[in-house]
């Protein structure tokens, strides 16, 4: 399979390239810095700086995990203006170029995330679960909306809504490890929020099962099918790491020094991998203890 690829050198696209090779497909990764990229990805990588070669070459497959990170500062409106166009207009982008395209790809597996739905409470969440009107459900909601696009050109599209993912040497665990580890961890607020994790490994395989899969699409939920609220998630990594958690830190603090941004860590959803589930994918981490072992232990 010839798979194109936007995010290739992120937490998440470098581990699919990694997969995607040993399986033997080719893979195209749009960069802005390419030789960067082809100093993380490998010369059997081809690197390119712009989308338009969707129009003249021929790919059976786009994988769209491109975006700046959500969590790495304060939300202005600058921020977040900043966030939304990272996402959306590289898909738009996309969409273009495969319109103009004289082969097109047969599926599109374009990232969005949990976020989609907002703060949703103790409620169980599902993909045809209406969401909670925020700035995370308008950036997710536009960004797939951007990616739907290329359905009316008859490219299948798969939209995968991801939640936090629980890997090595990046993600959010990577920000929460140095505390963790001198024993100085502990809930954020009063840590009844839920955490719909999942591990990268079975992230990696959800995309693959999307891309090889020719009758799955539309919404997908990218997470475990066990999710924990904030409380236990502190404790079970603490529990891992053989430290206490006791360093809990709160909510008025996370406000001050957050700002709006603070409620991707104060508020949360109990996700369902519902449509992933129905259509027979089975994950290799569905518990947390397992997964944080296998990532930290």
């Amino acid at each position: 399979m010839d798979v194109f690829i936007t995010g290739g050198t992120g937490f998440i696209g470098s581990a699919l390239c990694q997969a995607l090779q040993q399986r033997g497909d080719k893979l195209t990764v749009l960069s802005r810095d390419p030789a960067a990229a082809r100093r993380r990805l490998g010369t059997e990588v081809e690197i390119v700086a712009s989308s338009s070669v969707l129009t003249h070459t021929p790919f059976d497959a786009v994988v769209n995990l491109a975006g700046l990170p959500i969590a790495d500062r304060r939300w202005s409106e600058s921020r977040k203006a900043a966030l939304v166009a990272s996402r959306v207009a590289v898909t738009e982008a996309l969409v273009s170029a495969m319109e103009q395209a004289t082969v097109r790809p047969r599926v599109l597996v374009s990232g969005s995330a949990i976020g989609y739905y907002g703060d949703r409470g103790n409620r169980l969440v599902d993909e045809a679960t209406e969401p909670q009107q925020e700035f995370t459900h308008k950036l997710c909601a536009q960004w797939e909306q951007a990616a739907q696009g290329a359905e009316a050109l008859g490219v299948r599209v798969c939209r995968l809504r991801i939640g936090l993912v629980i890997g090595p040497d990046g993600g959010f665990l990577q920000r929460m490890l140095p505390a963790f580890k001198l024993g100085m961890g502990g809930p954020l607020g009063d840590g009844e929020q839920w955490m719909s994790w999942v591990h990268r490994y079975d992230l990696v395989r959800m995309i693959l099962y999307l891309l090889d899969h020719d009758t799955l699409q539309g919404p997908f939920n990218g997470t475990a099918p066990r999710p924990v609220r904030n409380s236990e998630f502190t404790h079970t990594l603490a529990r891992v790491l053989n430290r206490p958690a006791r360093m809990r830190v709160p909510e008025p603090a996370l406000r001050l020094a957050l700002g709006e941004m603070s409620r991707l860590l104060l508020t949360g959803q109990r996700v369902n991998p519902l449509r992933l589930r129905e259509a027979g994918f089975e994950f290799t981490f569905d518990r947390l203890d397992a997964a944080l072992r296998d990532v930290v232990g």
